[in-house]
């Protein structure tokens, strides 16, 4: 299933050239074109779906053991001290091309990428409000 409009779509039609670390029926592994780190790739599910809530289940569960896979392989073969796995959902959160996708980011000790939030504090009460609304949905 595939967007006519989507770049990532036309990545995994072959429209538009990408070095391919890893593909197989369902999957395609690319390397980052604007790369935050050596080695920095991109996970595209082959389904095309804008985000986490429209991806099929059996799909996403694939896709983050393929995360994990891609994670060992690149810790292996590039000797790097850590890895990043983001993926990102709407505007709001990054998101900037809407075909899901998931970012595996080799670290390295003083590399000076960072992924930090200002703290806040937990309100018990806010907290106990979540759980309440949230719990009918588990």
């Amino acid at each position: 299933m595939s967007e006519t409009n989507c770049i990532f779509c036309k990545i995994i039609e072959g429209e538009i050239p990408s070095k391919t670390l890893f593909e197989n029926d369902e999957f395609k592994v690319i390397f980052d074109i604007s790369p935050a780190s050596k080695g920095h790739v991109i996970i595209l599910p082959k389904y095309h779906a804008a985000n986490i809530f429209e991806l099929p289940e059996e799909v996403t569960s694939k896709a983050f053991i393929l995360a994990k896979k891609v994670a060992t392989v690149l810790k292996e073969v590039l000797d790097c001290d850590g890895v990043n796995i983001l993926q990102n959902n709407g505007e709001a959160a990054g998101q900037t091309v809407f075909h899901l996708h998931i970012h595996v980011i080799p670290r390295y000790k003083d590399d000076n990428m960072g992924l930090t939030w200002k703290q806040g504090e937990a309100d018990p009460e806010v907290l106990d409000e979540i759980i309440i609304k949230a719990k009918q949905y588990f």
